[in-house]
């Protein structure tokens, strides 16, 4: 009795085990890397479908392209406007804050102010946007 002995080379190999080893670690992979993005959190206005009637004082801060601060048109330094903004929000507890920030400007400022007003707990804060072109 001869025992055969296959000594020859596969002509085809299968990797479809492979292959769910990678589809596994990129679903992997893309789970990690979307629950470790953090955002700005911020609270949005609600519509109202009645006209308000009250008043409240509102500041609006420009950072420029140069990361120059204005203050309702007038240049200040981030410690004059927090003081500023504290000294109108305890004249008017329910003021505003409107922040406008140049396109070029760098957003470490921009977000230097809204975390100026979180801190001053302002909570009337909004973002000023324009269309392109405007």
């Amino acid at each position: 009795m001869q025992v055969q002995s296959d000594n020859k080379p596969y002509d085809s190999m299968n990797i479809t085990p492979m292959l769910d080893l990678v589809y596994v670690l990129l679903v992997v992979f893309i789970l990690m890397t979307t629950a470790t993005v953090q955002g700005l959190t911020m609270t949005l206005p609600k519509p109202s479908n009645k006209p308000s009637t009250e008043k409240h004082d509102v500041k609006i801060v420009q950072i420029t392209s140069t990361g120059a601060v204005l203050l309702n048109g007038i240049g200040v330094t981030m410690d004059e406007l927090k003081a500023q903004l504290a000294a109108a929000k305890a004249r008017d507890a329910k003021m505003s804050v409107m922040i406008k920030g140049d396109p070029l400007a760098q957003y470490a400022r921009v977000i230097a102010v809204v975390d100026m007003a979180n801190v001053l707990a302002i909570e009337g804060v909004g973002l000023v946007t324009a269309r392109i072109g405007s």
